[in-house]
């Protein structure tokens, strides 16, 4: 059964990469396990053909790793940067402590509310069809994981004046949105916070590093490409 570990490009949707893989490939059973929102980058498992794609759900539950850039200080709109920027009440400078202490804080078992911005369905409506509207409603929490999430960069022992960058690593359960996760960062920092770049380096045991760039899939070469991730 043919996968391909795809390394999607910012600027369009995992759909969108389903849709070149029907062209290149010729095959018009393609599907992905797990989306990844516009603007973000990494990891994107493509099953094509019939076969493949009714083992998706297989790397659904798989747990994530992440690299993201949260900037603190600032509010989206969307939590991401293709929402309305907003400049967040001016904050005290935030200490390294502080931050590592807020990131412990929300590592562990936790209960975490979507974004509005998000696919799930409440009352049969998608919840960024309401956001679109202006719509906001009360979210259900949901059970999620985060086993690590720690800053990428050593952080001094100084003070960090909002608004900053934090480039951080997470690794997480299936499910976790990365951007309520930057959104609850600031709040535990007592502002705002939103992701500006989100990249995802693994699905399970697929890594990033055995991905192929999506513009360098051609219908001659993706057959050699192509893995056999069944068992």
């Amino acid at each position: 059964m043919p996968f391909l570990l795809v390394n999607k490009p910012a600027g369009i949707t995992s759909h969108d990469v389903v849709d070149r893989v029907r062209k290149i490939t010729g095959e018009q059973r393609v599907g992905h396990a797990g989306t990844l929102d516009p603007f973000a980058t990494g990891l994107l498992i493509v099953g094509v053909g019939r076969e493949s794609t009714k083992h998706l759900d297989t790397f659904l539950g798989m747990p994530k790793t992440y690299e993201a850039t949260i900037r603190i200080g600032q509010s989206s709109t969307t939590l991401d940067p293709e929402g309305v920027i907003e400049d967040a009440t001016p904050t005290d400078p935030i200490t390294a402590e502080a931050l590592e202490a807020a990131m412990k804080n929300l590592t562990g078992d936790l209960q975490q509310i979507p974004p509005m911005h998000s696919a799930i369905k409440i009352g049969g409506k998608k919840l960024y069809e309401l956001a679109r509207k202006g719509i906001e409603i009360d979210r259900p929490p949901r059970a999620v994981t985060v086993t690590r999430f720690e800053a990428t960069i050593p952080l001094l022992p100084t003070t960090y004046t909002p608004p900053f960058n934090l480039p951080v690593i997470i690794d997480c359960s299936s499910g976790t949105y990365i951007r309520a996760l930057a959104r609850d960062l600031g709040e535990t920092l007592g502002t705002k916070a939103y992701l500006t770049a989100l990249c995802r380096g693994a699905i399970g045991p697929y890594t990033l590093a055995g991905a192929t760039d999506l513009g360098a899939l051609t219908p001659e070469n993706w057959q050699l490409l192509a893995k056999n991730l069944m068992p």
